[in-house]
This record gives C-alpha cells, structure tokens and sequence, in this order.
C-alpha cells in the first residue's frame, strides 16, 4: 500500500498499520505517542485546513526527515564540522545549498535556520548591533512578530519604525516608506508581511534602500514556494538578505532559509553558526534538499501556480457574500477578508468555521476598530486544500459554507458537508 503526492506524484510505502508516520516501534514503546499520532491523523482526515502557515510535506521528504541523519551531529559547516565522521552529512548540505542558489539565481544560501524567525534573527545579527534603527512594515498592517514586537527579540534589541498600507486600497503606501525611511535613516529596510495578499514592489524598495544607504531584507517566509516556481517575483536580485521558509508554500520540513549577496555569505553563515544556533539539524537539512528540488519541477510550478488561482477563486466567493478581501482581491496563495459587514469578529468567524472543520485565523486589519484579540479580518491560504487536490469548484463551494456560517447557520449540516469534502480529498494528499 502507497501514498501518492497530489502535486508530485511521488509515493511513499505505509506501515503494516496503513498509517505512513507510524511504526510498529513507536507502538510498543510509547502508546501513548502513537494514539495521540492517530487522533492528530484523524482530525485532519475529518476537517478543511486553511491556515495560512500550513501545508502538508511530501512522502520524499518525509522519507528523509526520518532517515538516519536524524541523529548525526554536525556542528559547523560542510569541510568545516566540529566533529568527524561528517562526510554524508556535508555532501547532503551542500547538495541542499547547491539545490536552493540554483532554484533562487541566489550567489549564497544558508540552508541550517530552524524557521523563518531564527533565520530572520541571524540576517539581523548579520547586518545589525543593537540600538540600531530598522524600518519594517508595522504589526498592525501585517507585519511578522520579528518587526519589532515587544514580545520579541527584535522589539527588544533594534528601534523599529513602522510603515503601513493606504486606507483607500489597502496597498504599500511606498511614499511613506520614502519619506520615513529619509526622516529615521535606519541601517535595515524590512520588505514582507504575513498578511499583505499582494507582491511587494522590490524594485522600489531597493531604490529606498540605496537613497539612506540601508540593508534590504526581503522577508518571503509566507510566499516562498511561490517564489522558488516563478509564480511570484523573485526579491534576490535587489534584496542584500532574503528570509525565507522551507515549510508553508515549499512543502519541506518546517525550517528557515537565508539567501544573500556573495559579499555577505560570511557574515550570514557566522551569526547562524555560531552566534544564534547550535549544530544544524542534518535531516531538516536533508529534507530541505529533497524539497528544494521538487521545487523545481514543472508539476510544482503547477501546483504553485494552483494556489493562487484557488486563492483568487476563495477571494470572489468571499466578495459575493458581502465580505470585504484586502486590496480587493490577492497576488498569492493568502486571502485576507474583512468580515465585520456580516456583523461578526474575526474570531467569531474563526469560532464558526472551526465548529463545523473549516480551520482559518481571525487577523486584525490596518486601520481596525476591533481590539487585536477579537479582530474584523480572518486570514486564510489555498496551500494544503491545492496540495489534497481542490480546485476552483471546491473552493468556490468552500467560499459558500463559510458564509453560510458567518450567516448564522448552525454549524451542524455544514459541518457534514466539510467532513465529506475532507474525506474525499484526504486520501490525495
């Protein structure tokens, strides 16, 4: 018995139990484990995953991600470890290095970050000391936590300027980043966000860049995949530093990925190891590998290309139902919708849509009136339901159960209906 891969075509073989991601092993050793293994097994097959931030890896890189580099410790870098008997674990890296520079045109890559925020964390360390100015798109506007959070080391360590969106349109009001960036001079310019549905102008971001002499990051962590297939404008011939993901879009192992100029390659492999991380974790990077290099197959670009017209399929139905999409629709795999016309929260709607296995995230929106942990908007994205199969036809009837909740209809026969879409595409991905 296999699994097949809906984007790939690659299949992987299941256990005796049916289940690929258990063992007779883990069974006799941890019960425990295993059954709560089943039950998160279980609720995926039985609910709709539109979370933004999630996908489902391939069989191939699963394969690897167990696979006996699980265990190796390789501190350091490929011809330069800490420890010997390294020989496999640098060739698997430097394959996963070569694979992700040939995939981005991106002279130097570092494929050890453990997510997106460490890798963001050490483009930081790299280009930074603390006290030093940043300009980044504000919270409120769809920033990640590492654009100056207080919660987080950056709010703590560097003096972060926010810019924002117009309230007309929704879009990058770039004469603000302009005249911020002229009046703050800071020594980093951020470009990105976890909710912005539109690509950002790097052209224009680079021209800000270079007038204040400021480092440009390009923060692709929720676009990534989108990048790496061409469907999405690439950053790395403007941006000094870019951020990215291995998880969401690329459907690889949950890490981070930094790609940068040749000058900085340097600085950026010594604040990843050893100013901010330990020895890298040998089957990520494996997993990375493997997932960089389904990236750069023409099934993948299909896939990706999938994402976003589902996205924009899911942004319309929304429209019709008297929801309100940012910036009128979107560039990419993510929906952001304003829902506050139908009279409800965005985590009312989250609420809802949960109860009946709709899986979305309420998300404050610029300009709000809502407190943040209520919120107007809920943020959804097209990268798991593209991975199992959906389509047009099923996310515009998907557009039609979440109004329908948001409407106020109970969420039982919805949620029969969702169970059965599951179910039915379950098994694909």
């Amino acid at each position: 018995m296999t699994v097949t891969d809906a984007a790939t075509g690659s299949t992987a073989p299941t256990t005796t139990t049916g289940r690929p991601w258990a063992s007779e092993a883990l069974h006799r050793a941890d019960p425990q484990i295993a059954d709560l293994l089943a039950a998160e097994a279980e609720r995926r097959a039985e609910t709709i995953q539109l979370l933004a931030g999630e996908n489902l890896t391939s069989p191939a890189v699963l394969a690897a991600l167990t696979g006996p580099l699980i265990d190796k410790y390789a501190e350091g870098y490929p011809g330069r470890r800490h420890h010997t008997g390294c020989a496999l674990a640098d060739a698997a890296e430097l394959l996963a290095i070569d694979r992700a520079r040939q995939l981005f045109s991106a002279p130097h890559a570092n494929v050890q970050p453990r997510s997106a925020t460490s890798a963001m964390l050490a483009a930081y360390a790299a280009l930074l000391r603390p006290g030093d100015g940043v300009l980044a798109m504000s919270l409120e506007h769809g920033g990640h936590l590492s654009c100056g959070s207080r919660a987080n080391f950056s709010g703590r360590w560097f003096d972060f300027t926010g810019y924002g969106v117009r309230e007309a349109d929704g879009l990058i009001d770039l004469d603000q980043v302009r005249e911020l960036a002229r009046l703050h001079r800071p020594k980093a310019i951020v470009a990105g966000s976890i909710s912005h549905p539109r690509h950002p102008d790097w052209e224009a971001f680079r021209e800000i860049a270079d007038e204040v002499d400021a480092y440009l990051i390009a923060s692709v962590a929720q676009t990534t995949g989108l990048v790496a297939a061409g469907v999405a404008p690439s950053p790395v011939p403007y941006a000094d530093v870019t951020v990215a993901a291995t998880h969401k879009l690329l459907r690889g192992p949950r890490g981070g990925l930094l790609l940068s100029t040749a000058e900085l390659a340097e600085r950026i492999d010594r604040a990843v190891f050893p100013f901010t991380q330990g020895g890298a974790a040998m089957n990520e990077v494996a997993g990375k590998a493997v997932a960089l290099a389904e990236a750069g197959t023409p099934a993948y670009r299909a896939y990706a290309e999938r994402t976003v017209s589902g996205a924009r399929t899911l942004a319309r139905g929304l429209a019709e139902a008297d929801m309100r999409p940012l910036t009128g629709g979107t560039d990419t795999h993510l929906v952001t919708v304003d829902v506050s016309p139908l009279g409800v929260t965005g985590a009312e709607a989250e609420r809802r849509c949960a109860a009946a296995g709709l899986l979305l995230g309420k998300c404050a929106l610029p300009y709000d009136p809502a407190p943040v942990a209520e919120a107007s908007g809920i943020r959804l994205g097209t990268g798991t339901v593209t991975t199992q199969g959906m389509g047009v036809p099923e996310l515009t009837e998907i557009a039609a159960l979440i109004a329908r909740l948001l409407s106020g209809e109970a969420p039982g026969p919805v949620g029969e209906r969702v169970r059965e879409l599951a179910a039915a595409f379950a098994r694909r991905g």
